[in-house]
């Protein structure tokens, strides 16, 4: 059957850790595995790392650089050498590819986040394999992905994967940082994230030399992945066929479960869209209406109002100890939820002085976390 697939390879499975140069037999084995599975049917969707990478290497720099204008320049350089690479390699197989460069900016606004899902739906009606990269050259610090596994999250929920690929440089997910623990456990299946806090998993937050990310952000991609209903694989990045051999059934890698994926599109982009600007803490009536109920959120259930925003922003709605449990929309500003929280809908014009909106998040602008 056919299934889309999103795969995520970082620097450190790229390139050569001593010396940064690129990984060619890693490459070449990621470009025979996915035109593979390409021509099998499936729909495949690269999400590559390296850029900077790459950028380095060129320019003779020792140290991946550690100011905003330097890394832009460096990406600028490294991003065109490797989509050569790409395409040649890719090429040398007749599979087409396309590259796409994303800020979070983009997926911020609706209309925008809509354009690239149908230009992502055309790619891979076209047979094409569209790679992936944050524009690191124009993307600006507030609004930055942060790390290529937060990207290939929220890719494989934009194109709705079935399947979402961490290749890394460890073979799966360990009770804790195997490079310094030797007795660290492995762990191979996570029904749900929040069985890694009941396991103490002390992962590393450090990437390699020439990277960013490390296992943190793997578990962070995971817990948006499986949020969106795609299952994701933490695994190898040096051994790009264990994909085929995971999707026919073996047990490699650290697979984590998939939780029930939102049906409605719009709830799926407030979900993983927007960037939350602020915090709504709940009492607990409105956390089970929200939560169980499917209800909209009153100002009667709202405890405690955190930062700052607009009307129509993006924030997180918490229950009292903090804890996530939904995204959603605002109806008002956080000055105006300072005034109108823990009061009822029919007194918000009385302390506000002008009429409002019944509701402070409308269900249909919520999305469960």
């Amino acid at each position: 059957m056919a299934q889309t697939l999103v795969v995520k390879i970082g620097t450190s499975s790229l390139t050569q850790p001593e010396t940064g140069l690129l990984a060619l037999s890693t490459i070449a084995s990621l470009v025979e595995t996915l035109s593979g599975l390409r021509q099998q049917g499936h729909r495949v969707v690269l999400v590559s790392s390296g850029a900077v990478g790459v950028g380095c290497v060129r320019l003779g720099l020792s140290d991946r650089p550690r100011t905003i204008a330097l890394k832009q320049a460096v990406a600028a350089v490294g991003q065109g050498r490797l989509i050569r690479v790409y395409d040649d390699l890719f090429t040398s197989l007749q599979q087409p590819i396309a590259q796409v460069l994303l800020t979070r900016n983009d997926l911020v606004q609706r209309n925008s986040y809509i354009n690239i899902e149908r230009t992502f739906r055309e790619l891979l009606e076209l047979g094409v394999i569209p790679i992936v990269n944050e524009n690191d050259t124009v993307a600006v610090d507030e609004l930055k992905f942060g790390d290529n596994d937060t990207l290939s999250a929220l890719v494989a929920s934009l194109v709705r994967a079935d399947w979402l690929f961490l290749l890394t440089d460890v073979d799966r997910l360990y009770s804790a940082d195997p490079r310094s623990h030797p007795d660290a456990q492995p762990i191979i299946w996570v029904d749900h994230i929040n069985q890694l806090k009941e396991l103490q998993v002390k992962m590393g937050d450090r990437g390699s030399r020439w990277g960013t990310g490390g296992m943190l952000t793997k578990i962070a991609a995971a817990q948006i992945a499986t949020g969106a209903g795609v299952r994701t694989v933490i695994t190898q990045g040096r051994y790009p066929k264990n994909i085929e051999k995971i999707l026919k059934g073996e047990s490699i890698g650290t697979q984590f479960e998939p939780q029930l994926r939102p049906v409605n599109a719009r709830k799926r982009w407030i979900a993983h869209g927007p960037v939350p600007v602020g915090k709504l803490y709940l009492d607990e009536g409105a956390v089970r209406a929200i939560r169980d109920a499917g209800k909209s959120l009153l100002a009667a259930g709202i405890v405690q109002v955190e930062g700052t925003f607009e009307s129509r922003d993006a924030v997180l709605l918490c229950d009292r100890t903090g804890q996530e449990i939904a995204r959603g929309l605002v109806n008002y500003s956080s000055q105006e939820l300072q005034k109108i929280k823990g009061s009822q809908s029919e007194a918000i014009a009385t302390i506000l002085g002008y009429p409002g909106a019944e509701t402070v998040v409308h269900r249909d602008n919520l999305a469960l976390s």
